[in-house]
């Protein structure tokens, strides 16, 4: 198996074949494509300390190089301080990749010594261990440069030192590494300085592409997540041209998705998926086990206490209920998504600002944005968008500020208002009644079909104003002492409002 790293383009070209494509057309039509291979592993507990090495040293080796860059444009600022001129000053330090590792290479056997026995511990890795973290501090100083001088989007703050606590990984780009298959094996892995490691589950889908040329692996990216070891394969794969949809479904199918907290994700064609709330199944036992950790003796920096094996037991438990629930949410979703890439030639979804609806709130928002995050609406979107373009089908993405819920999907007429409370639409022009969320992907799926790109205006007010949020009002006291609106900042804290009412007429 040939295991050279070669670049492929990540954006390709798709398009979408007819429904009886010639030969040649079929050939054309395939597409490159990377996708990712996450085996968890199985070490021995040498193995396991020479892979918790690994990714020390891929630390190290970052630590060490933001060290080096921060001290030069530490002194460089200090030299401009004294008000000498930018030819005198100290040369700038280059942190692309190569000019780190060149340097590494030059200093290495004076950084990485042991202190206490003067022993050179560096030769005991990988080399693929330090060219990682000096490829990733370089990757970091270049994105924090590109977003001061406003080359990228968004803001970032300078690159932080990695802690013992941070996640584990290692990164293989060169060197001996890929699957083990001698004789047919199907539950090893080869690393480079590590060896064969044992997998828990069968690696026979990669195995079978990398024998039948169809796939090639770029690189090994080795990480220890939620208590256990995994190693990731960056493949290089060609997918063949995409197969006709269902009969059922019929060729040219648009559906609208609308995802929510009470339903999951509601389709145009009336389906209604359920919201599994898989966190909100193990909160019981997610508090119970958080009691038991505060009653037990916990790590202490101030003092220097060392946890109690109870705690660490308790924590052990707790990381692996919070695994249960991560890997049930994402094997959800995973099939949720497959399944309307598979059956449909077009996904129409909305641009939500996920981040912008869980912001703020405070305690009367808790519970919604607690719920927000179970679902995870995003993960729904990011999925959509690389699996139709492995599948060579369409996303179309509606516009964030298109009011979906509150369009008939019937005359298209626009309300001015509609609380989240109402559940069902109920159009004033034509009398259309709907339920809330099939009525949005109705909705949706016209925008891609073309028959609803445009709202018309409602009640004499203009789409731009119908999309405003009202003003809110301020709070008017009603005839049974009850806070109506907005409550005032200095009752925002004080629980609940009809007991609060009856404590003040007490």
């Amino acid at each position: 198996m040939t295991r050279t790293a070669v670049l492929a383009d990540p954006v390709a070209q798709v398009t979408a074949p007819t429904s009886d494509p010639a030969p040649e057309q079929a050939a054309d039509s395939s597409r490159t494509v990377i996708r990712a291979f996450v085996y968890v592993l199985d070490p021995t507990p040498e193995q396991a300390s020479v892979l918790r090495s690994h990714c020390g040293a891929q630390r190290f080796a970052y630590n060490w190089a933001l060290s080096q860059v921060k001290a030069n444009l530490d002194q460089r600022a200090a030299e401009r301080s004294y008000e000498i001129p930018d030819a005198e000053l100290t040369p700038s330090l280059s942190w692309s990749a190569y000019r780190l590792r060149k340097h590494w290479n030059t200093v290495k056997n004076d950084v990485a010594v042991n202190t206490d026995t003067g022993q050179v511990w560096w030769p005991e890795n990988s080399k693929e261990a330090y060219s990682s973290g000096l490829a990733n501090c370089a990757a970091a100083l270049s994105n924090w440069s590109d977003a001061r001088s406003g080359k990228r989007k968004g803001a970032m703050g300078f690159p932080r030192f990695k802690s013992k606590r941070a996640v584990l990984s290692c990164r293989f780009t060169t060197g001996s590494f890929g699957l083990v298959t001698d004789g047919g094996d199907r539950r090893h892995v080869q690393l480079p300085r590590i060896g064969t490691i044992r997998t828990c589950e069968s690696t026979r889908k990669l195995a079978r592409k990398a024998i039948a040329g169809s796939g090639r692996i770029r690189s090994a990216t080795l990480s220890y997540r939620r208590g256990r070891w995994q190693v990731s394969f960056s493949v290089e794969i060609t997918l063949p041209a995409r197969a006709l949809p269902p009969a059922a479904a019929g060729p040219g199918s648009v559906v609208g998705v609308d995802v929510g907290v009470k339903h999951l994700a509601v389709l145009s064609t009336g389906e209604m998926i359920e919201n599994p709330k898989h966190a909100r199944k193990h909160a019981k036992r997610l508090r119970r086990l958080g009691r038991r950790a505060s009653r037990q003796v916990g790590p202490d920096r101030c003092t220097g206490q060392e946890p109690s094996r109870r705690w660490l037991r308790t924590q052990e438990q707790i990381r692996a209920v919070h695994t249960r629930i991560a890997d049930a949410r994402r094997d959800h979703l995973h099939k949720l998504t497959t399944r309307l890439v598979r059956d449909f030639d077009t996904v129409v979804v909305e641009d939500l600002n996920i981040s912008g609806m869980t912001r703020s709130g405070g305690v009367y928002k808790r519970g919604l944005n607690r719920a927000l995050h179970d679902a995870a609406l995003g993960e729904i979107r990011r999925q959509l968008t690389y699996k139709t373009e492995w599948a060579g089908t369409g996303l179309h993405v509606a516009n964030r500020w298109y009011p979906s819920s509150k369009t008939c999907s019937n005359c298209q007429v626009v309300k001015a208002k509609l609380p989240l409370k109402v559940r069902v639409f109920t159009c004033d022009a034509c009398g259309f009644r709907a339920d809330r969320d099939h009525n949005a992907a109705l909705n949706l799926a016209a925008l891609a079909a073309g028959e609803g790109g445009a709202s018309s205006a409602s009640c004499g007010r203009d789409v731009k104003d119908a999309r405003q949020k009202p003003t809110i009002r301020p709070a008017a006291r009603r005839a049974d002492g009850i806070a109506a609106g907005t409550p005032p900042s200095g009752e925002r804290d004080r629980g609940n409002p009809d007991t609060h009412a009856v404590c003040t007429t007490e």
